[in-house]
């Protein structure tokens, strides 16, 4: 039954002299618990005394419901264009409506939502873009070419800090818990002050070589030179098959490494250097997958020396199989692909 046919039949009631608990009391015995409470009763009839004669809602002052227009909505758009950071409240105050209206025509109409902003290494420029797009239709050509040779052939290096004492990370930290108890607790850790600088190249098979920096020395052109000189040592060593082929040679554009010193050392080797676009970890093997799984062993665990990190850190890359070397290293394909996809920008996880 409507509210509107029941205030009909209070206001009948009480033209007929009816109390509150008699028109309670009929509608008790008609409607049983469907009718309306004592409490809406007592209203009606006292809005009755008052002189009310009409059963209808009275307008309301203030502004009409029906706010959400094609011009409204229109008028909220372009504000919101303009000014990506506005806040919800800002625009109800500009435009003149509630903060529930302006929601709804933001996720209904609009289809919008506010994100946090995400970190990237830099905001990429017009010209990042392009510059990775056409190295990345640059890398995926060679290796289109001859997939199997490609990656027989390709090698890539980076460094990293691994520090005595690494936090773990939140995923560590996660524990089973019943349903009632309280989230556990951690203190704060913050990273070891002592921790050794690790250069590790690697290919599709594993490490080829790790060069640890000694304390109180810093990686300038003529130490990655020598550096160069003892992986060319492991690279004869460990990958025979390379002593007649050309090596597909691939780092990131670190001064270091691209300083005079550094290139003559790699014509001398007679290595092939394969473009990276500038301000790309995120196409870089080591940086999109071979360290941050080196973190997540680290996280949580404790070193007294230099020796003590070295050794452990030899032994958890020798432990992994050859597949997860092949695996993490040809995801680098699809991640061109990704960029390439993305006209440029950032390729997330």
């Amino acid at each position: 039954m409507e509210k509107i046919e029941y205030r009909a039949e209070i206001k009948y009631l009480f033209l007929k002299k009816k109390t509150n608990d008699e028109i309670k009391s009929e509608f008790n015995e008609v409607y049983g618990d469907s009718g309306p409470s004592l409490t809406t009763i007592k209203y009606w009839v006292a809005e009755f005394k008052r002189g009310r004669t009409s059963i209808f809602d009275e307008e309301r002052s203030g502004r009409p419901n029906e706010v959400t227009t094609p011009e409204m909505i229109e008028k909220i758009r372009d504000m919101v264009m303009s000014d990506r950071r506005l806040k919800v409240r800002e625009i109800g105050e500009s435009v003149g409506i509630s903060i529930e209206r302006v929601n709804n025509i933001l996720r209904n109409h609009l289809d919008m939502r506010k994100l946090s902003a995400r970190w990237v290494p830099r905001l990429l420029t017009t010209h990042h873009k392009q510059t990775r797009v056409s190295i990345s239709n640059d890398c995926l050509s060679m290796l289109n070419a001859n997939p199997q040779e490609f990656w027989r052939r390709f090698v890539t290096v980076d460094e990293t800090w691994i520090h005595h004492s690494t936090p773990e990370t939140k995923e560590q930290s996660k524990q089973w818990t019943r349903r009632g108890e309280p989230a556990p607790k951690k203190a704060k850790a913050i990273l070891s002050a002592n921790k050794v600088m690790a250069t590790v190249f690697w290919d599709a098979r594993g490490v080829i070589h790790i060069d640890y920096l000694q304390k109180g020395k810093t990686i300038n052109g003529e130490y990655y030179c020598k550096i160069l000189g003892d992986f060319d040592k492991a690279l004869k060593e460990k990958r025979p098959h390379l002593l007649k082929k050309k090596v597909l040679f691939h780092q990131d554009n670190a001064r270091v490494r691209t300083c005079v010193v550094a290139m003559s050392k790699f014509n001398e080797l007679g290595y092939q250097m394969f473009p990276h676009p500038p301000y790309s970890p995120d196409l870089a093997p080591c940086d999109f997958f071979l360290f941050p799984n080196l973190k997540k062993w680290v996280g949580g665990k404790k070193f007294s020396s230099n020796d003590e990190e070295i050794a452990a850190t030899n032994a958890y890359f020798e432990g992994l199989e050859k597949p997860y070397y092949s695996e993490g290293i040809k995801t680098w394909e699809k991640r061109l692909l990704k960029c390439i996809e993305l006209k440029g920008d950032y390729v997330e996880k």
